[in-house]
């Protein structure tokens, strides 16, 4: 991969306080903890005043609750995660409702800049492209009331990041009466569909990044336009669409205008610049016009690959009808002997499961011994190696059909999207990016639907043990490391740090996996 996405610990200290407080194996555990700590300070200022009875009676109400939280479906457990999640979603709701609304009046420029990720800006009337003053102008009629509107934006979501954000081409969005001498005069091109505009410069390259920063926002943004939207592209690249075409056309029906380089001026009724953006590999539902969520978007993956995906398997059963026709001539050729048929992996029943694979840092030293383990507990295994250059067909493929998947936490295991819901993704955490494998993977996978199963490796099981003392803070307490910056962070836990993993421990994980796939199996077999 290019680039680590380089905000994975460079966290908010509201984010980190908010992250603490949740469960991270997504059970009861979290709520018991501080139902307990919230009793315990009560009862540390009620004993001063002497109030024995009241506690008896609380310790009472603790442990009724207690059980009653960890009974499933229970209306108690399901009013305390509301309570528990309430301050998220107080900060949800205020970024929630758009500035700029859906009835926005014509000859009208607003920007929504009160995200702290993104900047969005709608123009309403008669939008025209002008590249090369990197411009979007608003026509208004001559008897128009309304001020001019002078507005700059680099549509990009990371708009925190100075450093990328300062790669991002910037976008000057005016309105101006018509016949004014800088407004093109007239259209090359009359699109009566709005525009999204947005850039794919900034971290592309890094697949965490393309879907997080690129993707999903685009399809939280594009959606609800049923396809009949044209997207305007800064810094087009045909790498990109060549990767990401088959999305693309899921989300709209027309060729994308490539800004830079189509020099022609482009009218539009409409024209969105920046993409809306929810939180990591995330899409929330109380804020999309149809109540999407990341499973809507994992179903138009599907579609997206499905087409190419049977052209692949059509070619390889071409082959394969190739080869059995040709060793059917070389027998008859060389007599009657009997030929025994080749078992495929189609034959075995066994559970899939995907090593994604990484070269340089954070590798796996020794993954061949994980392939045998992972064999002796039941699996079919595969290795993949992502490259650059991988067609994202395959890489969804393999995974789609996979029940199991295995990596080392980095921009790799993005490719958590491609499972199916009900599969199981285990996740190796390196010393020193507890956080960022929760955040930026584990909590999107389980909102996905996956059984998310973290592997946090001990310090004897990195490389950075046969580098530090055993009391270096380096393998004690990662987080004082962490807290020196970015550049300490990437320097020493990202492009210093290999693992060897500890197979009897690690079986633990191969076994619960199994579990859980044969229960998913039994439960699909009884509906």
């Amino acid at each position: 991969m290019v680039h680590h996405h380089r905000a994975s610990l460079l966290v908010p200290q509201q984010r980190k306080v908010e992250v603490a407080a949740e469960d991270p194996e997504g059970g009861g555990g979290g709520r018991m903890k501080e139902l307990r700590g919230r009793l315990a300070d009560y009862a540390c200022h009620h004993r001063k005043h002497g109030h024995d009875a009241l506690l008896r009676m609380l310790a009472g109400f603790a442990l009724v609750s207690c059980l009653l939280l960890l009974l499933p479906g229970s209306p108690i457990s399901a009013t305390m995660d509301e309570l528990l999640q309430l301050g998220r979603r107080m900060r949800r709701d205020q970024e929630a409702a758009p500035l700029c609304a859906d009835d926005l009046a014509n000859g009208t420029v607003c920007c929504d800049r009160s995200s702290h990720r993104t900047d969005v800006c709608v123009m309403r009337g008669d939008v025209r492209t002008q590249a090369a003053s990197n411009s979007l102008f608003l026509l208004l009629p001559p008897n128009a009331s309304r001020a001019a509107a002078d507005e700059r934006i680099r549509p990009y979501t990371r708009k925190w990041e100075s450093s990328i954000m300062s790669t991002i081409d910037e976008l000057h969005l005016r309105s101006a009466p018509e016949g004014d001498a800088a407004a093109p005069a007239h259209c090359d091109v009359r699109h009566d569909v709005p525009a999204v505009v947005f850039s794919t410069g900034g971290y592309t390259g890094n697949v965490y990044h393309e879907f997080n920063d690129g993707i999903i926002p685009l399809y939280i943004t594009a959606r609800h336009y049923n396809k009949k939207v044209v997207f305007v592209m800064l810094e087009y690249h045909d790498w990109w669409m060549t990767k990401y075409g088959h999305i693309v056309e899921q989300l709209t029906d027309y060729p994308p205008v490539d800004f830079a380089n189509d020099r022609r001026t482009h009218c539009f009724p409409e024209a969105v610049v920046g993409l809306r953006i929810h939180d990591e590999l995330a899409i929330d539902a109380e804020r999309m016009p149809a109540n999407q969520t990341i499973q809507d978007f994992r179903q138009m993956l599907d579609d997206a690959h499905r087409g190419r995906i049977q052209t692949i398997i059509d070619d390889e059963e071409e082959k394969q009808a190739a080869a059995a026709a040709a060793a059917a001539r070389k027998q008859q050729h060389h007599g009657s002997q009997r030929i025994r048929r080749t078992r495929t992996p189609e034959d075995d029943d066994s559970p899939r499961l995907v090593i994604v694979s990484r070269n340089g840092s954070r590798a796996i030293e020794n993954e061949a011994e994980l392939v045998r383990a992972a064999a002796g507990a039941g699996f079919r295994v595969s290795v993949l190696q992502p490259r650059q250059d991988t067609e994202l067909a395959k890489m969804y493929r393999a995974l789609n059909v996979s029940d199991v998947m295995v990596g080392v936490h980095g921009a790799a295991m993005t490719h958590f999207l491609f499972m199916r819901p009900g599969s199981v993704f285990i996740q190796v955490v390196p010393l020193g990016t507890d956080w960022a494998a929760e955040t930026y993977y584990g909590e999107p996978a389980r909102r996905l639907g996956l059984r998310y199963m973290p592997y946090k490796i001990l310090p004897s099981e990195s490389s950075l043990c046969g580098q530090y003392a055993k009391d270096d803070p380096v393998l004690t307490d990662p987080n004082t490391v962490n807290a020196k910056g970015w550049q300490v962070t990437k320097q020493v836990y990202l492009d210093g740090q290999n693992v060897r993993l500890d197979i009897a421990r690690f079986r633990r994980h191969l076994r619960q996996a199994r579990g859980h796939w044969a229960m998913q199996r039994q439960g699909a077999e009884q509906r």
